[in-house]
């Protein structure tokens, strides 16, 4: 069976022309076409009275997960997981360090044919130490997987090809690609990202880059192609 996974930093739905367009982010959405979607800084508006991520999962055929980072009175924000394989269980892991803004990781046990996939979908911080003491959190869930296949996707927010976490992260799942998807309208930095294991399993891993997707946030989605 071959898959396909991403991850897309949506930016609460507002665009490199300052527009907030929740259309043309389920425009990209469709042309990304991913059996499985990771999506961040998912704003959790109303529209006609049916939540962003409910109207982004019934215009592109999803079944939503949602993993809310910060609760708000009104609108909630955080991370989102698409997916048209059957949802087996999922949680939300909190990998929060303070006083920084609250993080998570959606872990969602997903199945595929016999198989089983887990996902892991987060967005890390800002600093540096930050990241690093998220970086050992997720480590830690990891090493507890027992599934078949695990995809770590999302906004890793790092800058620094060879700091600290991406190496840690490396020497777990033995390679990855440095693709740059930030800002999409000229790419220098390989925030996005998608690990894979058994690492022989990633097939191939590229940016979704059109008109489309160019204006639709800052970020550029990643996309990869597995094997299961």
């Amino acid at each position: 069976m071959q898959l396909r996974v991403a991850s897309f930093n949506i930016h609460a739905c507002i665009g490199t022309d300052g527009r907030f367009d929740p259309a043309r982010i389920a425009a990209v959405i469709r042309e990304i076409d991913a059996d499985v979607l990771a999506l961040q800084e998912v704003e959790h508006h109303l529209l006609d009275n049916e939540d962003l991520l409910d109207y982004l999962a019934r215009t592109t055929g999803y079944h939503a997960v949602a993993g809310p980072t910060l609760m708000r009175e009104t609108r909630h924000y955080g991370n989102a997981l698409l997916t048209r394989l059957p949802v087996i269980n999922s949680q939300s892991r909190d990998i929060s360090v303070p006083p920084y803004e609250p993080r998570a990781v959606i872990e969602a046990r997903l199945g595929a044919g016999e198989k089983t996939l887990t996902v892991m979908a987060t967005h890390l911080g800002l600093w540096p130490a930050e990241r690093r003491m998220q970086v050992r959190q997720i480590l830690s869930l990891l090493e507890q997987q027992p599934t078949d296949m695990t995809v770590l996707l999302g906004d890793l927010n790092e800058w620094f090809l060879w700091g600290r976490p991406l190496r840690w992260l490396h020497k777990h799942f033995r390679t990855s690609r440095h693709i740059r998807t930030f800002p999409t309208n000229f790419p220098l930095f390989s925030l996005d990202r998608i690990w894979v294991t058994p690492e022989n399993h990633l097939l191939e891993l590229h940016t979704h880059r059109t008109e489309l997707s160019r204006k639709a946030s800052d970020h550029l989605p990643i996309v990869a192609e597995i094997q299961l």
